[in-house]
């Protein structure tokens, strides 16, 4: 019987969806990558705000994860999370990250690379709000990268805590949104021979600089 690793040499995918070229994509990075989410909604990928984000500890191990986009825009992409987790740590040691969206049906991958920052008070507070009331429930219940003895801690945190706070939980001072601001963007399209389409904006005085690079 044959095992995934005998099989890992001879997998191969030809990517003939699409195209990416100079004259078709937007000047501004922020653009065209609203255009490739418009894209990956509307032609219905699985989870199209999932993005992976990468971080560096003190001790200069990089350690990356999934989270979900929950706004953008001229400033920046924004997420929520726990504070104290290890990404929220490592992050306040060394506030420079990366982030990446693979949108395998679409034959895509979106880079962005820049500087963390904490969103305002006011902004984490109206997202909290907005969530489902289990998932407020659980940012009290869940002490995020810490060792836990088992599932069943989480079960009696989250009882303890829905007691706690009924209906109406606030924010947890632990919890909030973070926003990477963009100096760095790269769009990758797939293409034939594996001569793959990769266009980087870079940012130069203020002023964004497009430029093609070799894949």
């Amino acid at each position: 019987m044959s095992t995934p690793q005998d099989t890992l040499a001879a997998l191969r995918k030809s990517y003939e969806r699409a195209e990416l070229d100079e004259t078709r994509s937007a000047a501004d990075p922020l653009q065209q990558f609203e255009r490739w989410l418009g894209e990956a909604i509307e032609g219905q990928v699985p989870e199209p705000n999932a993005m992976t984000l990468a971080t560096v500890g003190g001790d200069l191990r990089p350690s990356t994860r999934i989270v979900l986009i929950k706004g953008y825009d001229a400033r920046g992409i924004v997420w929520y999370t726990n504070y104290q987790s290890r990404k929220g740590q490592e992050l306040a040691g060394n506030p420079w990250a990366a982030l990446q969206f693979h949108w395998v049906e679409l034959e895509r991958v979106v880079r962005i690379e820049g500087r963390v920052e904490k969103a305002t008070a006011s902004e984490s507070d109206a997202y909290y709000a907005s969530r489902p009331l289990d998932s407020r429930i659980g940012a009290w219940a869940s002490p995020q990268s810490q060792v836990i003895s088992g599932r069943d801690v989480l079960v009696k945190n989250a009882a303890v805590e829905a007691a706690r706070h009924l209906l109406s939980p606030p924010r947890p001072p632990h919890w909030g949104g973070y926003r990477l601001v963009p100096d760095r963007w790269e769009f990758w399209q797939g293409r034939k021979s594996r001569l793959h389409d990769r266009l980087r904006y870079r940012q130069d005085g203020g002023t964004w600089i497009r430029e093609r690079l070799a894949p």
